[in-house]
């Protein structure tokens, strides 16, 4: 795992700005603590932090691939390739010759071997970029679901990109300005492919190819292309193939996802997810010899004496937790976190850093999994994780309830279930007029349906689900797959998800919805795939969401925080605030046990000031 940046000007000779592009690649140091490198020829340059996990000894890059002496092409790449030895088989039967034993030199002769269809190839997590010195163009490309991001800048005479915003905001042309379209992706829950919060700058959407190529004496041209897509096909297999399908399907996923030349572990919640992962790449160790599987699960001291059940959690995770590590034999630790430090200046600050925007709902969540994965990289290097597999079987409420299955937005954004990501209440009214943020969630809404591909004749009940299921694949997860990423590489700890194996989302995107739910339970797919790896307890338990803090100090911090930003005449976040409402709330009392959805106004307020002040953001309003 590493990050990835660089820059092509067709119109400059960039052998003068080293220092600016090296400025920009100790941005990304965090994602790659193991080495850096820079490579610069004219026209481009590409810089490189690594995170050594295969091949730790070779696999250096940026990587060049020559020919007589004659530099073909150069690689940035971060990521890992699952099936990296069957690609370099066959590429060696083409005549290739490979001099380190990683999946890098893959990537890039594969490149060589098939030009840019090469990523149809790659089982993996990826964000590329090659520059190809033959015909003086650049290639980024993003893997299928978008587990590794990927964000670009275009500019008259080529483009400017990068794993995350900060390292194209290192570029002093780049300028810190933000949009009305960029806040609204920022405070609300929608998250549209290819739009990025900074004005100017993009995402590279997951499965596609963005190429830059000069057009004219010095100046450029971007297209775009997709490789791969969601498709709707013919479900042609019964329950009892399909169940089959699905474990074969999983069980050699997370077999090729423990391939790593450093400290490997799982995730564990106790939920149904990550206790089959754990449960799989347990049975796939003890093949090789490899075992046991460690695991860490993560709570909040005096979680158990706080605890009382709600709408969403029947129960605290730790009973479940321990007894999967029993069941499948485990080294387990369980990591606690102290809830007030979630509030802490550093850990803050640690956040922001990585995410380059205000994480304005879920806002405990995003420190409290920083420090799961701080705590994690202490031990191992490489986590395996559960997510995505309530987007693809169909986990969530939202998905068993008409009222948000039918209505006219997203589902997780109906009356039920948007209290746990609103967090706009303290905003000053003319804001939220002019945001409009119903408007754009409706707008953004109907452009998602419009993408979603469909099967002749299907029934009515199976088209809407395939939409709902469209919606959480294309918009949800991509949410909850960042924060994954921004808060792991935080630490320097690369984490595998093997629910994204798109030959697993593809298959089961197109099972029909009876069969997703054909024992009248939620995941019902999935459980019958892997019931029998798992004690009774965990096959039977209901869908429980990532754990937050309930500890009342949490609360009372945030509220201190925003009292203070409240005393600041200078606080850039004032102008943006309800005041009235803003005093109010942080004067309030906070009773015995702080509910995540108690919290949302505070942690706007709180995270967009920080955010505002440390990246000196102009709005653009």
């Amino acid at each position: 795992m590493c990050g990835i940046t660089g820059w092509a000007d067709f119109g400059r000779d960039l052998s003068r700005s080293m220092a600016t592009a090296r400025a920009m690649t100790d941005t990304l140091a965090c994602r790659g603590p193991d080495d850096e490198g820079l490579w610069e020829s004219g026209h481009v340059i590409l810089g490189h932090r690594r995170l050594a996990v295969i091949d730790p000894g070779g696999s250096r890059q940026p990587m060049t691939a020559a020919e007589d002496g004659v530099t073909l092409a150069a690689l940035s790449f971060c990521g890992e390739v699952y099936n990296f030895r069957e690609l370099r088989a066959e590429l060696s039967s083409h005549g290739h010759r490979f001099h380190t034993g990683g999946d890098t030199e893959v990537v890039l002769r594969s490149y060589l071997q098939w030009g840019a269809s090469f990523a149809e190839r790659l089982n993996g997590m990826f964000a590329i970029a090659i520059w190809d010195c033959r015909s003086e163009e650049l290639l980024l490309v993003r893997d299928r679901m978008g587990v590794k991001p990927l964000f670009y800048h275009p500019t008259p005479r080529g483009v400017l990109f990068g794993s995350e915003p900060k390292a194209i905001l290192a570029n002093p042309d780049v300028p810190r300005r933000v949009g009305a379209d960029g806040l609204r992706e920022a405070l609300d829950m929608v998250k549209t492919p290819e739009r990025a919060v900074f004005s100017g700058m993009y995402e590279v959407r997951p499965g596609q190819l963005v190429r830059v190529r000069r057009e004219g004496p010095d100046g450029s041209r971007l297209t775009k292309s997709r490789y791969w897509a969601l498709e709707a096909r013919e479900h042609p297999d019964d329950l009892p193939t399909t169940i089959r399908t699905v474990r074969e399907l999983l069980e050699d996923t997370v077999s090729r996802q423990l391939i790593s030349d450093v400290p490997l572990c799982s995730l564990l919640s106790g939920g149904l997810d990550s206790s089959a992962v754990t449960a799989l790449a347990a049975r796939a160790l003890a093949r090789e010899g490899r075992g046991p599987v460690r695991s860490f699960s993560v709570d909040f001291a005096g979680s158990a004496e706080r605890f009382s059940a709600d709408a969403v959690r029947g129960a605290p995770d730790a009973p479940f937790v321990r007894d999967v590590v029993r069941h499948v034999a485990a080294e387990h630790t369980e990591v606690v976190l102290d809830s007030v430090e979630l509030a802490a200046p550093s850990v803050r600050s640690a956040v922001l850093r990585a995410t380059d925007a205000p994480p304005a709902f879920w806002g405990d969540m995003w420190p409290s999994l920083y420090l799961l994965a701080r705590a994690v990289r202490r031990h191992s290097t490489v986590a395996l994780s559960g997510e995505s597999a309530d987007e693809l079987f169909g986990g969530y409420r939202w998905f068993h309830n008409p009222g948000a299955t039918h209505a006219d937005t997203f589902p997780w954004l109906t009356s039920g279930s948007s209290r746990y990501f609103g967090g706009l209440g303290l905003l000053e009214r003319g804001l939220k007029e002019k945001l409009d943020i119903p408007g754009y969630r409706l707008a953004r809404y109907h452009e998602a349906l419009d993408e979603v591909p469909a099967v002749a004749g299907e029934d009515e009940r199976d088209r809407l689900m395939r939409r709902i299921t469209y919606l959480n694949l294309t918009r949800f997860v991509q949410t909850l797959l960042d924060r994954k990423d921004r808060m792991s590489m935080a630490a320097g700890l690369e984490v595998r998800v093997p629910y994204c194996d798109h030959r697993l989302v593809q298959y089961v995107f197109n099972v029909p919805w009876h069969m997703k739910t054909f024992d009248g339970r939620e995941k019902s797919l999935l459980r019958a795939a892997v019931a029998d790896l798992l004690p009774e307890s965990v096959v039977t338990r209901v869908k429980t969401p990532y754990p937050a803090t309930l500890d009342p100090g949490y609360e009372k911090a945030l509220r201190g925080e925003l009292a203070a930003i409240l005393r600041d005449p200078d606080a850039p976040v004032r102008p943006l605030l309800d005041l009235d409402k803003a005093h109010r709330a942080a004067a309030r009392d906070v009773g015995e046990v702080s509910r995540p959805y108690d919290r949302g106004g505070l942690e706007m307020a709180v995270w967009l000031n920080q955010w505002l002040s440390a990246y000196d953001v102009v709005l653009d309003l």
